[in-house]
């Protein structure tokens, strides 16, 4: 235009030969705006915007153009004013659309779509951690005793011994100087009643029962799973009296020099922590770590050095009362006539008690079958019983046959005493 001055044509040349160059568009803006040239003003912001549609300058300068009134709109009756004209050469301003209303359209599909995230894995428990000490559930005592346990009468005389005596007896534990510190490692083949024989040791001592696996430990976050371990420990010293019951100990503390990853690593460093008490300045009193494994040989040893795991107790298959016991109990609701159980238990022998479930399950099974084809009801009887003992192996061959080459050969500091002296008597060495 030949009225321009030479500022405004020099910067309009220069906006031409860089049109993404947002500054440089809103100073040439504000300079129209400073001749009183509106329109073009508007015409530049909204292609600012276009480059920038979030710039907070260009939004005001745009507002500023536009003579957006700061008081209420005239009323409607009055002629409203011409609408602006563009520049020839720039495009066509767009009305300046209203900011979105995120909250209002989180409410309206609130309903049809769901979270992205469940929980912030970080904040989780409501107080920016990854798993909080209150968040483990903790079992009252239970009504459990060792008197439950049929038969085992090896397996409960050790409990006493090493475990239960001194702890009901604080007199003659201090007179003998006999330590509270250290826990118990219980082995054997899977199925025979660690973990049952773990409940009962708490309803022993009228303790709390805190049951911890592998899944309640593992974390994907970096130092989450070393933090749970310590926080199970700290709820346990709340709790105390409490029983720690560390379940399948060789995959939560497996030997860290076969380990390649090293989170668990770091989780077996925290669980050794943990024991010793260091974490906390009131140590462990009144927390009493019980644990269960199949495969001793995996635990690493330093989990098992005095102080910490330092008493082994191998339990073994249910012996004969503890059998008879135990298919009283799966026989108890299940319509039987006439069941020999001296006969069942002499067939059962080396079962475990999981082995003696399926038997009871197997016979019901046969007699139900035959009761459904034949249109009468029939009860369980002895056959049944021996019948599915004869089909069922025992569950726990395959772990002697694993665990007789270790007690042989590996069996650094009598570890295995009490197995090679099984082992002997089964005449299976």
């Amino acid at each position: 235009m030949a009225d321009e001055s030479p500022l405004i044509r020099s910067l309009r040349a220069a906006v031409a030969a860089a049109p993404g160059d947002v500054p440089l568009r809103l100073h040439f803006a504000e300079l129209l705006l400073a001749e009183g040239r509106n329109d073009e003003a508007v015409a530049e912001a909204a292609v600012a915007l276009q480059h920038a549609p979030g710039d907070a300058d260009a939004r005001a300068l745009m507002v500023r153009a536009m003579g957006l009134p700061a008081t209420p709109p005239p009323p409607a009756t009055e002629t409203p004013a011409p609408a602006p004209t563009p520049a020839p050469d720039a495009p066509a301003p767009d009305a300046p659309a209203p900011s979105f209303d995120w909250n209002a359209a989180e409410q309206q599909v609130q309903d049809l779509v769901g979270p992205r995230f469940l929980e912030d894995p970080q904040a989780a428990d409501g107080d920016g951690t990854a798993g909080d000490a209150a968040a483990w559930d903790v079992d009252a005592p239970g009504s459990v005793r060792l008197a439950d346990v049929g038969g085992m009468e090896e397996v409960k005389d050790r409990l006493e011994a090493a475990f239960l005596a001194p702890m009901r007896n604080p007199e003659l534990r201090r007179l003998y100087g006999k330590s509270l510190r250290g826990g118990l490692l219980l082995y054997g083949p899977p199925g025979c009643g660690k973990t049952f024989i773990a409940r009962a040791v708490a309803g022993e001592l009228g303790a709390s029962f805190l049951t911890v696996s592998l899944s309640d430990v593992l974390d994907m976050w970096i130092g989450a799973s070393e933090k749970n371990i310590h926080d199970i420990f700290e709820t346990a010293r709340r709790q105390a009296p409490c029983v720690v019951f560390l379940d399948e100990l060789d995959a939560l503390g497996a030997k860290r020099s076969r380990t390649h990853h090293s989170g668990l690593r770091n989780v077996v460093n925290q669980l050794l922590t943990e024991l010793d008490g260091i974490a906390s300045g009131a140590g462990n009193e009144g927390v009493f770590v019980l644990a269960a494994t199949n495969v001793p040989w995996d635990v690493d040893i330093a989990l098992r050095r005095p102080g910490r795991l330092d008493r082994t107790l191998l339990v073994l298959p249910p012996d004969a009362a503890a059998r008879e016991a135990i298919l009283r109990y799966h026989l108890r609701e299940r319509p039987i006539e006439a069941v020999d159980l001296g006969k069942l238990v002499k067939a059962t022998e080396d079962f475990s008690g999981a082995d003696l479930a399926h038997v009871c399950e197997t016979a019901a099974e046969t007699a139900l079958l035959d009761s459904a084809r034949s249109g009468s009801v029939r009860l369980i009887a002895t056959k049944d019983l021996l019948g599915a003992a004869k089909q069922i192996k025992p569950s726990t061959e395959p772990w002697f046959a694993a665990a007789r080459n270790v007690a042989m050969f590996a069996n650094e500091g009598g570890l295995y005493d009490d197995l090679l002296a099984h082992l002997k008597r089964k005449r299976k060495l």
